[in-house]
């Protein structure tokens, strides 16, 4: 899991590249009974028609030389073998209803 964090985390500090909002929070979803990690940024947002491959091995949205493109097809069969999920939210463009930035949420169920 420490794996899927620092992909998580080493992404959005990218996308805000020198300043921006960098949020790790967390919760309990106890009807579920599972625990959620968002990790948000304000950087330039995933385009809408990216979305569909962000877990997709060697797929990336940066620069050539930048990345590998295997951050985040790891992170999801990381948390895919702890029988958890993670799932995507982007914006490109500030709007009233939605800022620019991207959150990403893991769910882990909660063991007892």
């Amino acid at each position: 899991m420490q794996q899927v964090f620092l992909n998580l985390i080493n992404n959005a500090a990218a996308a805000i590249k020198e300043t921006g909002v960098l949020e790790i929070k967390t919760s309990l979803d106890a009807n579920q009974e599972k625990v959620l990690v968002m990790v948000r940024d304000s950087g330039h947002g995933i385009p809408k028609e990216d979305m569909d491959k962000i877990f997709d091995p060697f797929f990336t949205t940066k620069m050539e030389g930048e990345g590998t493109g295997l951050g985040l097809f790891v992170s999801h069969g990381i948390i895919s073998k702890y029988e958890g999920s993670i799932t995507c939210e982007s914006s490109t463009v500030d709007s009233s209803k939605k800022p620019r930035g991207t959150m990403f949420t893991v769910a882990l169920k909660v063991k007892r």
